[in-house]
């Protein structure tokens, strides 16, 4: 029997068979032998999986996990427990939607640039949400201005919403309609508040950012996909307070910062970092404007902190 997983706790799993019925899952033990998968999840939200229903044993049925189906993509992150290994965040994406702010918390330019760096190696759209707008002041006016264009001009779509408002709350049902998304965002930026929005019957735990530190405070501990009234849906995930890359080489890392890409052919040397190498096209770019100094000094920061590669 097919069925789509729709949470994850660790070692629970919640998935929808074909016909509606929710099923409560564990991984066949067999599995985690079988399957090559070197995540710290073998299974995740999002991921079609074949069940083989177990005894009746209460008032929800429950089965075992015997097979995990191809995926068409998946998001990952690095592990919060494990740094160097990876953690599915969720699979069968159309896209990814970050959510950041620019004020209680704030997120940074190098948190998006991960994010959108992972969702471009796992050739996944992104989506940039700034929520709570209604908090701008002139300063957060002119940065959101500018991220704006910055971000725009680059191809990804950008939108800016206010929960306390309702400010853009109709662009973002529209893009959500008939896509399988995946949310994300720092501790704090609004997200719960946000879905609780998007569908009210969930009533979804929120909190205030924390005084003394100015992170957010942890709502969602596992993730989950809801199924949205208009179609599609929409995947949560617990807030993420740094957002880790993981299996990527110092030299792929220019092809998915995507305004670098029409210039990679025309470097003189196949693996140029665009550091000090002779005739690189993307430092020529830059210099020239063609890509904003910004960005390649946030390509420069993520370069810096990848791993070399162990031979």
């Amino acid at each position: 029997m097919k069925a789509t997983v729709y949470r994850s706790t660790g070692s629970w799993y919640t998935a929808k068979a074909q016909d509606g019925t929710l099923w409560q899952c564990r991984i066949k033990g067999r599995l985690k032998i079988d399957e090559e998968i070197t995540s710290t999840n073998p299974v995740a939200v999002g991921d079609e999986v074949m069940l083989e229903p177990e005894p009746e044993s209460g008032e929800q049925p429950t089965a075992q996990i015997t097979d995990i189906c191809p995926r068409n993509n998946y998001m990952v992150r690095s592990s919060p427990h494990h740094r160097l290994q990876k953690h599915i965040v969720a699979a069968n994406l159309d896209q990814v939607m970050l959510v950041a702010t620019l004020r209680e918390p704030r997120t940074s330019a190098g948190f998006i640039d991960r994010f959108l760096v992972t969702a471009a190696a796992y050739h996944i759209p992104a989506v940039i949400v700034f929520n709570k707008s209604d908090l701008h002041r002139r300063k957060e006016e002119e940065q959101a201005a500018e991220w704006q264009a910055l971000y725009s001009s680059i191809g990804y779509p950008v939108l800016f919403t206010s929960a306390e408002t309702g400010k853009g709350i109709a662009a973002l049902q529209e893009i959500l309609v008939n896509k399988s998304t995946l949310i994300s965002g720092h501790s704090g930026v609004g997200k719960s508040t946000l879905i609780n929005l998007l569908l009210p019957d969930l009533r979804l735990k929120t909190q205030s950012v924390s005084g003394w530190s100015g992170k957010g405070l942890h709502t969602t501990t596992f993730a989950e996909m809801f199924d949205l009234p208009g179609g599609g849906k929409l995947i949560d995930t617990p807030g993420i307070r740094e957002f880790g890359i993981v299996d990527m080489e110092k030299a792929e890392l220019s092809h998915y910062f995507v305004e670098m890409q029409p210039y990679l052919v025309h470097c003189q040397f196949n693996n140029c970092l665009h550091l000090n190498e002779p005739g690189c096209a993307v430092k020529r770019a830059v210099e020239e404007g063609k890509i904003s100094v910004e960005r390649y000094a946030s390509y420069l920061k993520v370069l810096d902190s990848l791993s070399e590669p162990e031979w």
